[in-house]
């Protein structure tokens, strides 16, 4: 009796059963992790709002400086329900966060030392670079939309 070895018709039923079952699986097991982190970054976001404005409460006024960095917990939460709805990262609300954390760098800057100096005309300049940049995507995503029609 002599065994004949698989042909190779067979192993790739075999690999086509196994990726049939696998597939759904590991897209399932992608999509819970997705949803599980953006629940945990959503969470530590409102958190983190509600320790700062607590922190401001407390201390009985708020700073310019304090309602730009609830400006930067309120467009994380922003990103994270765009995301969580369209599952698309808003590259734009990030620019928006860098934006806004070099502005709350400026201030403290100025605060601490009153006066102007190399520093400060480069956060400047790192301004009008992310500014740029939003403008570029911006004009990107309304002259070449992706796939699905949806603009950032």
């Amino acid at each position: 009796m002599t065994m004949t070895p698989n042909p190779p018709k067979d192993i790739t039923k075999l690999e086509d059963a196994i990726e049939k079952w696998s597939v759904p699986i590991g897209n399932l097991f992608v999509s819970l992790f997705h949803r599980i982190a953006l629940f945990a970054i959503g969470a530590a976001t409102v958190w983190s709002a509600a320790v700062a404005f607590l922190g401001m409460v407390s201390k009985g006024s708020a700073s310019i400086e304090d309602l730009l960095l609830l400006f930067i917990y309120l467009e994380i939460g922003a990103m994270v329900g765009i995301y969580f709805k369209t599952n698309h990262m808003p590259v734009r609300f990030l620019i928006y966060v860098a934006i806004t954390a070099v502005t709350r760098l400026i201030i403290d800057l100025v605060n601490t030392k009153h006066e102007a100096d190399m520093a400060i005309l480069f956060m400047g300049i790192t301004i009008l670079i992310l500014a740029l940049a939003n403008a570029i995507v911006r004009y990107a995503s309304y002259k070449f939309p992706s796939r699905g029609g949806e603009s950032e």
